[in-house]
């Protein structure tokens, strides 16, 4: 559904120098730089496949979207979305994909939904019945039936990116963009979204490609993961190898009981305790925490619970947030 080959964005920007001779200087002689955004991005993305685009800010996440979107034109490279050329901006092409920009609005702010939902309707000459259901659908599926009425500006932020995902697919694309769909909004908000991208996803085979820095977005929603970092692919598989990839790692934390000793700390975890598997610290509250291969997790357990009394032995997954942390620090 989306094939993208060594697909590069650079953009060229004016440095100007400070003070009243450096910007009479730039009406002659003018310095520019050039930053790539995108540099030889590829992948492909199959039909009704529900994909993350990770990367920090500035990776070029957003400007990959909107060269997909024909919004702007990349420097090098070739794109396809559903075998379009986006760069030729045709009326058929934007019939089948939607954009959704989570810090952007496309709603009217001082009309109802409801009436821009018409105009939308209007716009891509949606038969009144197929608007009708899909309406009907969308409504039912984000339980907005009730703020259809209400002023775009008078709603709250989760209730606003509500009406945006039902405007973004009230003409049934094939494919939707959607970068950050879930900024800003508050935890039920969140769920309530991831829950109906998911239902939709399901229902209607619809190929999505989705932008988060949330990561219960990414981890409930995608298999597949694609990471960029200073606009280069440096990762695209599925989302389980990429948290093994941070090395099948624990966290193993222990809470030390109350003190027994003249130092403070129970018997045999002194302050400066040290595991004979990893580097170990200490939190002010007297919790040791390690991080250590998954095939050590026994031999740790057996060494703390052998060192001394243990009120309370966790031991968790290392965050997807610090596997990709240390994925881009690894590629600086």
């Amino acid at each position: 559904m989306i094939e993208v080959d060594h697909l590069t964005r650079v953009f060229r920007t004016y440095k100007k120098q400070p003070g009243f001779w450096g910007g009479v200087t730039g009406l002659f002689r003018r310095e520019f730089e050039e930053t790539a955004a995108a540099q030889d991005v590829s992948f492909r993305i199959s039909e009704g496949e529900f994909v993350g685009f990770l990367g920090p800010n500035g990776a070029g996440k957003t400007t990959t979207l909107k060269m997909l979107s024909g919004l702007i034109y990349p420097t090098s490279g070739t794109a396809r979305v559903a075998g379009f050329d986006p760069t030729r901006r045709e009326n058929a092409y934007r019939r089948i994909f939607a954009l959704v920009l989570g810090q952007k609005n496309q709603l009217w702010w001082d009309l109802p939904a409801s009436e821009s939902f018409n105009l939308l309707r209007a716009i891509y000459g949606i038969p009144a019945e197929q608007f009708k259901s899909t309406l009907a659908e969308l409504v039912t599926l984000l339980d907005v039936e009730r703020k259809l009425n209400v002023m775009v500006r008078e709603l709250s932020l989760g209730e606003r990116m509500k009406m945006e995902l039902i405007a973004a697919l009230l003409h049934r694309p094939r494919v939707l963009f959607l970068d950050e769909p879930t900024i800003g909004l508050d935890v039920v908000s969140q769920r309530a979204v991831r829950q109906f991208l998911r239902d939709y996803n399901r229902r209607h085979r619809v190929t999505i490609l989705l932008t988060s820095h949330y990561m219960a977005d990414i981890k409930e929603l995608c298999e597949r993961v694609i990471v960029i970092h200073k606009g280069r692919k440096i990762y695209d598989g599925a989302l389980d190898r990429l948290e093994s990839s941070g090395g099948a790692r624990k966290k193993i934390i222990t809470f030390i009981p109350a003190a027994e000793g003249t130092d403070g700390t129970p018997g045999g975890f002194s302050e400066t305790w040290q595991s004979r598997y990893a580097p170990t610290t200490r939190s002010a509250d007297g919790k040791f925490t390690l991080r250590i291969p998954g095939e050590n997790v026994v031999a740790v357990s057996q060494e703390i619970l052998s060192t001394g009394p243990v009120a309370d032995i966790t031991i968790e997954d290392v965050p997807l947030e610090d596997v990709i942390a240390e994925l881009f620090s690894a590629q600086a």
